[in-house]
């Protein structure tokens, strides 16, 4: 029994390391080809590269155990109910709770926040600083919310999704003509880092979950695109911040 357990840890750990290895070739090859230089701290790469290993295959797991069928399940259950009310408001308290969460996001935020005192953008102090990270953070979070309750309306509508797509891409390039030149690529860039690690598997489960809960509803036409708009909306709407606020 603990033979078997060892040997699907070892299956589930070299399916990480597997991952990792397109990575592990290229910054191999620039070193030692292109470069021609021995790799520093080797030592410490290679305890680095174990513990990503591991962390990667866990939170796969996790994704896998955990986060998707909490999605799928809500989803399913809030079809059920028959509420579209409820429905709605879980659908922007998800969006918004695992937006204000990613790590991504905080980061970008607080070197944006620095970025914009070193520039005279706001004052040079931490509070000034820091209320803009948080404008910055609240407002994306704001927009992924309206975006998932948008993707749920659709996939309880049935509405064809590059119709939406193509329209929010357009309210994007509208708005740029008037935005700061300083927000707009931070507003570009806001779009990429809020769709990450915690927002992506919640959205994508509540999506599918509500799409294989709603007859007459495909999984794989419907239940998809949820991160697509999340992507978008945060685009428009630091552009907005930064014309307004």
């Amino acid at each position: 029994m603990l033979n078997n357990y060892l040997k699907q840890a070892f299956i589930i750990l070299f399916s990480g390391f597997k991952d990792l290895l397109p990575i592990i070739v290229v910054v191999a090859f620039f070193q030692f080809i292109v470069l021609q230089q021995p790799i520093p701290n080797l030592a410490n790469i290679l305890i680095g590269l174990l513990m990503v290993s591991i962390g990667l295959t866990l939170f796969i797991k996790g994704l896998e155990i955990g986060l998707f069928p909490i999605g799928e399940n809500l989803a399913y259950d809030f079809a059920r109910k028959g509420s579209v009310f409820w429905l709605v408001i879980f659908a922007f308290a998800l969006g918004f709770g695992t937006t204000i969460a990613e790590p991504a996001l905080i980061a970008i935020a607080d070197k944006a926040a620095f970025l914009a005192a070193k520039g005279n953008v706001i004052e040079a102090n931490l509070d000034a600083q820091k209320a803009y990270a948080n404008g910055l953070r609240m407002t994306v979070a704001i927009s992924v919310g309206i975006a998932i309750v948008i993707g749920v309306i659709r996939i309880i509508r049935g509405w064809p999704i590059q119709y939406i797509i193509i329209g929010g891409y357009i309210g994007v390039v509208a708005i740029t003509f008037f935005a700061p030149k300083e927000i707009i690529g931070i507003a570009y860039d806001s779009g990429g880092v809020t769709t990450s690690t915690i927002t992506v598997p919640l959205v994508t489960a509540l999506g599918v979950g509500l799409a294989s809960s709603i007859r007459g509803r495909n999984p794989m036409i419907d239940g998809f695109g949820l991160i697509a708009l999340a992507s978008l909306t945060p685009m428009m709407f630091v552009m907005l911040y930064g014309i307004f606020i």
